[in-house]
């Protein structure tokens, strides 16, 4: 499994500053050069993990990642920290590419000003027909996941009233969201040129669907879940994709069916755990009836049990499950950091500082 994390660059205000061109050409050369790319704004950076097999490992790659853009964003004034939106006004600026300029042409203000931070988890897969029984087994999870990593409290300023708004402003874009049940490839392929076909999107690569194939190597990749505040939730996050995985590719093996949710039911579970994370209710993912969000979660940890427990990640999911229910993840850290003296540039200067598990001496200049 591998992980990919989208940072916001932030000035010594708070601010989102477009610093991302002149921190990648001073990246190293080599291997850990490579894991940072370029993102449709000038404001932000993605990281990306190498594929490991164990958390431990998996963790130490998130922070080194996240230290890397940091280290690169500092000779620029700025600093990298994983929250999903701005907390304060921006103005965003598109990277200078021939795809994201067509891009702009075509979306306007949807290309121009959107800028969100999610978190992308890749699973590994043997073949085409497991990750297409798999993506039909684990969709009615996920919106799950989006409630532990909510991440995007605050937007422009203000408090938008929902834990994920990068929900709200990711779902602009045309194909964002749950998919039907596919079935076999041959659905899965009709479905993907369907939707290329109208002409509405490029191509492929802009099907931003919660839940895909990738299109760059033999990977499930699930798209759901804001950036997290803290990379050990990041990881939590991963190993939960990952025992999903496994859940799934056990079942279609045994012959278990997908359970036939709507996508419709789907965008209405996922809605609410965008609004409330893990502090209000959702819809259990098997019943679809209405129930706390801790239950859902549980409901999460217990499928995946076993497949957590042969994976060695059973107590550590467990630790971190507990975290994220008593903080209320990165929302609830930051609305606790905005409640302290009601500044804004606090919740930035402590988003920096638990992105890189800093202390507080060391972003004095982000709260001046």
């Amino acid at each position: 499994m591998g992980v990919e994390e989208e940072l916001l660059l932030v000035d010594s205000r708070g601010l989102a500053t477009p610093v991302a061109p002149l921190a990648l050409a001073d990246r190293p050369d080599g291997e850990a050069g490579a894991r940072l790319t370029a993102e449709i704004q000038q404001e932000m950076i993605e990281t990306q993990t190498r594929p490991h097999t164990d958390t431990d490992a998996l963790l130490a790659d998130v922070v080194a990642g996240r230290r890397l853009a940091d280290a690169l964003a500092r000779p620029h004034g700025a600093r990298a920290a994983a929250v999903a939106m701005s907390p304060m006004r921006l103005r965003p600026h598109v990277t200078e590419d021939p795809r994201y300029a067509q891009m702009l042409e075509r979306y306007g203000q949807t290309a121009r000003g959107t800028l969100v931070c999610g978190c992308h988890v890749h699973v590994g897969i043997d073949s085409r027909e497991e990750g297409v029984a798999i993506l039909d087994r684990i969709r009615n999870w996920l919106p799950v996941l989006l409630a532990m990593s909510v991440n995007s409290p605050f937007f422009g300023g203000a408090d938008t009233g929902h834990a994920s708004y990068r929900f709200v402003a990711w779902h602009q874009w045309q194909s964002a969201g749950p998919t039907d049940l596919f079935g076999s490839v041959a659905e899965y392929d009709r479905f993907e040129r369907l939707l290329v076909d109208t002409g509405v999107i490029l191509d492929k690569g802009m099907l931003y669907l919660d839940a895909r194939l990738s299109h760059k190597q033999p990977t499930v990749e699930v798209r759901v879940a804001d950036v997290c505040l803290d990379a050990r939730d990041t990881v939590v996050l991963a190993a939960l994709v990952r025992g999903l995985v496994d859940t799934a590719v056990a079942q279609w093996r045994a012959g278990v069916a997908p359970v036939p949710v709507p996508s419709a039911a789907l965008r209405l579970a996922e809605w609410q755990a965008a609004l409330t994370g893990t502090t209000g209710s959702l819809p259990h993912p098997v019943t679809g009836r209405e129930v706390p969000a801790e239950e859902a979660v549980h409901a999460l940890v217990a499928h995946t049990a076993q497949a957590l427990a042969e994976n060695g990640d059973l107590a550590s999911v467990r630790e971190g499950v507990a975290r994220i229910l008593a903080t209320g993840g990165g929302a609830g850290l930051q609305r606790a950091a905005f409640a302290r003296r009601g500044r804004m540039r606090d919740v930035v200067a402590s988003a920096v500082s638990a992105t890189h598990e800093l202390g507080e001496e060391d972003d004095d200049r982000f709260v001046a």
